[in-house]
């Protein structure tokens, strides 16, 4: 999605904002990530707030709205959402600006137990009844092997995609962000994600799951769950890598997916 400045959205736009933070002193363009029309921190009268923003019509503009909706019951790893706008074609989110930098997903990172203790803040939080989210049947159901797919059936918030993008590592502790996608499921599908990530940046599958073992969602699933976990996985990655101009990382994570898949079967 091409981004834009914010000072090329529209003015009444742009007012609505000021309405919320007072007077912009300052806006820089955000160059990371690749779902926003917009995404730009401002210095404002009343301090930092980050913006991200898509058009009203735009096909994911679904997804951030889930993303505003599921912002009041996200654990206190996730930044602060202040405000969700939508006025002149465009959905607008507000958060607080988390100053950080990517995680590095490296065998032996420092960053990685501060990675675990924001994933064990969030195995304790429930989905909300009332919030129109993502099941993990549905997600799932096309790519599980026949007969599993209640293995993904439960009740925790799930994120899903613990690519490096989207944790932050702000002093000593990481945050999560970019909720396009959150799911209600199985509490142990989330360490599973991050375990292929943990793969793609080099960590053998057998060290890899040895760190979601340290989760004791994924410790108390039965074998046969977690298999078709595995399975499931290869199938989504491969169906990804075989789209046409699939970049060499997508082609590398379905390979890191039959990997995972393997080592669980």
């Amino acid at each position: 999605m091409s981004r834009i400045p914010f000072e090329q959205l529209p003015a009444d736009v742009r007012q609505a904002v000021v309405d919320k933070t007072g007077r912009v002193h300052a806006a820089r363009t955000v160059r990371g990530g690749m779902n926003s029309g917009i995404a730009s921190v401002l210095e404002t009268e009343s301090g930092s707030v980050f913006v991200k923003g898509i058009p009203a019509d735009h096909p994911q503009a679904g997804a951030q709205r889930r993303e505003a909706a599921i912002a009041p019951h996200l654990p206190t790893s996730c930044p602060r959402l202040y405000w969700h706008l939508e006025l002149d074609g465009w959905s607008l989110l507000g958060y607080e600006v988390v100053d950080g930098r990517h995680a590095n997903y490296a065998p032996s990172s420092p960053d990685l137990p501060l990675v675990e203790a924001a994933l064990t803040e969030l195995q304790q939080v429930t989905a909300p009844a009332d919030i129109e989210i993502k099941d993990a049947l549905d997600r799932w159901a096309e790519y599980a092997p026949p007969g599993t797919l209640h293995h993904f059936d439960g009740n925790a918030l799930l994120h899903t995609d613990f690519a490096p993008d989207n944790v932050l590592i702000a002093g000593e502790r990481a945050r999560l962000v970019d909720w396009a996608w959150p799911t209600r499921g199985a509490a142990w599908i989330d360490p599973g994600a991050l375990t292929l990530r943990l793969m793609e940046a080099g960590h053998p599958a057998e060290a890899a799951l040895a760190f979601a073992g340290q989760f004791p969602s994924w410790r108390e699933a039965g074998r046969d769950a977690l298999a078709a976990v595995g399975a499931a996985t290869a199938a989504l990655w491969r169906e990804i890598a075989e789209e046409a101009g699939a970049p060499p990382w997508k082609r590398n994570m379905a390979k890191q997916a039959r990997a995972f898949a393997h080592a669980l079967a």
